[in-house]
């Protein structure tokens, strides 16, 4: 089959790379336009684009979708077919052009987690089983009937990078899974709505802003734990710390563990023996922070940051 395919970060590359190595032909790739980036502001190609590039497979980075000449580029290749690996919504003229239709890898076992940020919100919400699922596109986003699904696991000590990477290979067995599925015309879609009047609940994967990170120490331990390795290492959950001098950083907390044996002291007390640990408390149980950024400095460990910051009894969290 002659495939397009859609995709733009990291994760989308492990997909691309596996369709290439089959004996479908990838004719063009679609990618998000160059964006500048770091101190000096020079454009920057995606991951997907780099890999096309590589390996001299064709570019396309339209900055409207619905445009004529994109749609007129899309013709003129005639793919059979179109996957999408974390891109954003596709007009329907694009999606529904191809004859064997346009298919999405989803970082989730829909119907749940539908939306932008289903990793992070799985393990936020304490999930011990996540996975990735392909279906067809539609109208709506992630509401398309279900083609094929592969689980994965979620442990105690992941965060949203280790899920991130498991996530990633086994997108990429699916999607291959599911193009030879729909080259042999042995495709058995599953509908959506049926596995919705299934499920108690349905959990939502709405988009992460800076706003959404601010860690809530009055809660439980295991709240606060999920929080933030479901947002490390990106886009990081934060609190607030002020210093003896009364000046109120923004300090990221990338791991942790937590403690239920302590005795009882106030939510957001900062404890800690100046050299080795350092642990906020919260409504249970502590949370020992491990590895941290402030505000304006490089990602440590918390020993490194203790050897270059005297804490005394005027420090606090918020």
């Amino acid at each position: 089959m002659k495939i397009v395919f859609y995709g733009t970060p990291d994760f989308a590359v492990a997909t691309l790379k596996a369709i290439h190595a089959t004996n479908h032909e990838v004719a063009a790739v679609v990618t998000a336009p160059d964006k500048p980036a770091g101190r000096g502001r020079k454009l920057k190609m995606s991951a997907v684009k780099k890999f096309a590039i590589d390996n001299a497979i064709a570019v396309l980075q339209p900055t409207n979708l619905k445009s004529d000449t994109f749609t007129r580029q899309l013709s003129e290749i005639a793919p059979d077919l179109q996957v999408i690996v974390a891109f954003r919504m596709l007009p329907e003229k694009v999606w529904a052009l191809p004859p064997k239709g346009t298919f999405n890898i989803h970082a989730s076992l829909l119907p749940q987690y539908r939306g932008a940020a289903p990793i992070n919100h799985a393990i936020i919400n304490g999930e011990t089983k996540t996975g990735v699922t392909s279906f067809f596109l539609t109208k709506e986003i992630d509401t398309g009937s279900i083609i094929g699904k592969k689980a994965v696991e979620i442990t105690e000590d992941d965060n949203a990078g280790t899920l991130h990477d498991k996530l990633m290979v086994k997108g990429a067995e699916l999607a291959v899974e599911t193009l030879d599925q729909i080259d042999k015309g042995d495709v058995r879609t599953i509908s959506q709505d049926a596995l919705v009047r299934q499920e108690n609940e349905l959990q939502k994967a709405p988009k992460i802003y800076r706003e959404d990170c601010r860690i809530d120490w009055h809660k439980g331990a295991d709240t606060v734990y999920n929080f933030i390795r479901g947002l490390s290492p990106y886009p990081a959950a934060f609190t607030y710390i002020t210093g003896k001098e009364g000046v109120k950083k923004q300090l990221k907390i990338l791991k942790v563990k937590k403690e239920f044996n302590f005795d009882s002291c106030e939510t957001k007390s900062l404890l800690t023996d100046g050299k080795t640990y350092l642990k906020v408390a919260c409504a249970d149980g502590l949370i020992s922070i491990e590895e941290l950024q402030l505000e304006g400095k490089k990602r440590m460990d918390t020993a490194s940051f203790l050897r270059g910051t005297e804490i005394d009894e005027k420090w606090r969290v918020d």
